[in-house]
């Protein structure tokens, strides 16, 4: 009796104590930008070649943004795609698009016509800004969507583009008719969607992973403390903007008043050449963007002095590769993280002891993915069957699964898959992996069979959906080869149809014309593809043939 009276009960800590305007207020990116534009005004906040814009300057040119969409009616519930390079305006739509209460779809730069006119039919877009670079598969794509959205396009002064305009609306002259004093808008609530991204599925179309403010703004925090930022770090733009908000970096960067320093497209002398003109703190990528700095010729290559910081995700990139990383001047930090996570949610976070350790144990530590980031509640392995965590031995495999305030809203117009990825209170990432007895985790395996090349999730279903439409082919599997420059690339293994005949060129050239370029099998194998009992294919045994490729 006494503990139901205490329940019923109001206390002290209750009364006279509510929510207010003044004490209560929605998490968002947005009143962090808007900090740093009111404290660092005259800061560079964006280099792009040879243009500067300050923080005063970039939060005027978002809030114009804004203004000129809210002319076009866009509001809360609206979607904005966007198509776009690591430029400016890429930059802005992140700011800009959500102060209307729209919400931003970022649209892979490297994906095929088919694509993205499911995409953006899915996410049903109002506007879409591209760059002209861009213009032929957005124009093949427009003539596939059902949706019409307003075209506005974007001329990039530092690489002009001949290409034809699809759009009588240019991206600089849309802004200026936009007011640098726009009334723009904070969330309704924290929960309100800020981003759509897509990400590669393992059966059937991409799904749309919505984030809300509430996650962008704890990525702000989480990033720069997972990263070590301090105050005006310089950051390169090496990840692109478009995957999974560039890990929310274009909006982490504003909290300690950085700079961003833009990067069209990831080549080494541009890479070099920005590290050191600019003095670039820190930098973000998959292993490729390593290939990238340490293959580069003399000519490209210079002297770097200071230490740059590099996150890295995706599969730990070989030890000779971490061994020239660090001898080249970059202090490197493993990160690993989903679309479904704002990109990065567990760091594998360095512990001074482990650098005296053997250089074998050392490689070791190196290769787990590691704890969670501060801003994600929970993070664990466990049998996904029985929802009981496995035993932190190093070795009992289960699935990876998160709980917290950077997991996802849920996948845009899926139920059913939403309730899939949370069932029972966790989101399941679908990799498999073991949890140290130091609560560190480590990834063993995909069970999405998804391969992660140069940091792009390729879905080995869709290749082979592709490769079955051949007609000589009677059996195929896809699966991820280890390479050196983009961590993995796809190797169909391909059985043909008795009597048929074909080479690994046809086939190759057949997965062109119906994939984009980077999902398009390097290698093709002919031989019989190894199957249970039951006919199903074992693809753990073509993992080990595909390295020997």
């Amino acid at each position: 009796m006494s503990s139901s009276w205490h329940a019923m009960a109001s206390h002290p800590y209750d009364q006279n104590l509510d929510k207010t305007a003044a004490n209560h207020l929605p998490l968002t990116p947005l009143s962090i930008v808007a900090r740093s534009a009111a404290v660092y005004p005259d800061t560079v906040a964006v280099i792009h070649g040879n243009s500067r814009l300050t923080y005063a300057e970039y939060f005027s040119r978002s809030r114009q943004l804004a203004s000129a969409l809210a002319q076009r009616y866009i509001a809360k519930g609206d979607t904005v795609s966007v198509m776009l390079s690591n430029t400016p305006p890429m930059l802005e739509a992140h700011v800009g698009v959500p102060m209307t209460g729209a919400v931003l779809h970022s649209l892979n730069t490297r994906l095929d016509a088919a694509i993205i006119a499911f995409q953006l039919d899915h996410a049903n877009s109002k506007v879409l800004i591209y760059d002209r670079e861009f213009a032929p598969v957005i124009k093949e794509a427009l003539t596939l969507a059902k949706v019409e959205p307003l075209l506005i396009d974007y001329d990039d002064p530092e690489f002009p583009q001949e290409n034809e305009r699809l759009s009588y609306l240019d991206y600089e002259e849309f802004v200026s008719a936009g007011d640098p004093e726009f009334a723009w808008r904070m969330p309704d609530d924290e929960w309100d969607a800020i981003s759509l991204n897509y990400t590669s599925g393992t059966t059937g179309n991409p799904k749309g992973v919505v984030y809300h403010h509430r996650g962008a703004a704890l990525m702000c925090y989480a990033n720069t403390i997972a990263t070590g930022m301090q105050r005006h770090p310089v950051y390169l733009w090496t990840l692109p903007m478009f995957h999974c908000n560039g890990w929310c970096f274009p909006w982490s960067v504003a909290t300690v008043g950085g700079t961003h320093v833009c990067l069209r497209w990831v080549r080494a002398k541009a890479m070099y050449d920005a590290i050191v003109d600019h003095k670039v703190t820190h930098l973000c990528g998959a292993p490729i963007v390593m290939s990238v700095l340490l293959n580069a010729t003399p000519e490209e290559r210079r002297e770097i002095t200071h230490t740059v910081a590099f996150s890295h995700a995706a599969a730990p990139p070989p030890e000779a590769v971490l061994a020239r990383m660090q001898e080249a001047g970059f202090a490197l930090t493993h990160l690993y993280g989903l679309t479904e996570t704002y990109g990065p949610a567990v760091l594998n976070e360095w512990r001074d002891v482990w650098d005296d350790l053997p250089k074998d144990q050392n490689v070791t530590k190196r290769a787990r993915q590691g704890v969670r980031y501060t801003a994600l509640e929970d993070l664990t392995v466990m049998d996904p069957t029985t929802m009981i965590p496995v035993p932190a031995d190093g070795e009992t495999l289960g699935e990876v699964m998160f709980r917290g305030n950077i997991v996802m809203k849920g996948y845009l117009k899926n139920p059913k898959a939403t309730d899939e990825a949370f069932a029972g209170g966790w989101f399941h990432s679908g990799d498999l992996g073991v949890m140290h007895p130091d609560g560190y985790i480590q990834l063993k395996d995909r069970s999405k069979d998804i391969i992660i090349s140069g940091g792009e999730n390729i879905s080995s279903i869709e290749v082979e959906d592709v490769l079955y439409k051949h007609p000589a082919v009677a059996h195929c599997a896809v699966v991820a080869k280890p390479d050196e420059k983009w961590g993995e690339t796809p190797c169909a293994f391909v059985e043909l149809k008795p009597g048929a005949e074909s080479t690994g060129e046809a086939l190759i050239a057949h997965c062109q014309e119906h994939l984009a370029r980077y999902k398009v099998p390097r290698h093709v194998v002919f031989t019989e593809i190894p199957k249970t009992s039951t006919g199903k294919i074992q693809k753990f045994k073509l993992r080990e043939l595909a390295e020997d490729v």
